[in-house]
């Protein structure tokens, strides 16, 4: 079953390998380049996941995230942050927020499948990043 992901990473090479990967599934993919473009996107439409680098212009991943969480109509949707740092502080600022996973940078396209759709197909929003 196709899904709507939207994808948001101010490196437009990330954003070409993750709806290359993502499409490639059959998924519908939302590619944007800033938190910005993410909270106008989200006043109008409800992705089925999304995927949002946690270091972005104007509003970062995290800061989304947490917004996410808060609103009614999206705090079901997964949300997985995309970052480079692999350390204790990313991953209890992950679980802060409500992130429904963390994926490190670089990037495995099989991972990032198994992951995502496990995640959409759950609809996890009560079991929020637990590990």
């Amino acid at each position: 079953m196709p899904y709507t992901i939207l994808v948001a990473d101010d490196e437009s090479a990330i954003r070409t390998m993750l709806e290359v990967i993502l499409s490639a599934d059959g998924h519908d993919v939302v590619p944007l380049g800033d938190g910005k473009a993410v909270l106008e996107y989200l006043k109008d439409y409800t992705p089925d996941a999304m995927l949002l680098d946690v270091k972005m212009p104007f509003v970062d991943g995290y800061e989304i995230c947490s917004r996410v969480k808060r609103v009614k109509r999206l705090a079901h949707v997964p949300v997985v942050l995309l970052t480079a740092f692999d350390d204790d502080q990313t991953r209890d600022h992950a679980k802060l927020v409500g992130a429904d996973d963390l994926i490190y940078k670089p990037l495995s396209g099989k991972n990032l499948r198994g992951r995502v759709a496990q995640l959409i197909e759950s609809k996890k929003a009560p079991g929020r990043l637990t590990s």
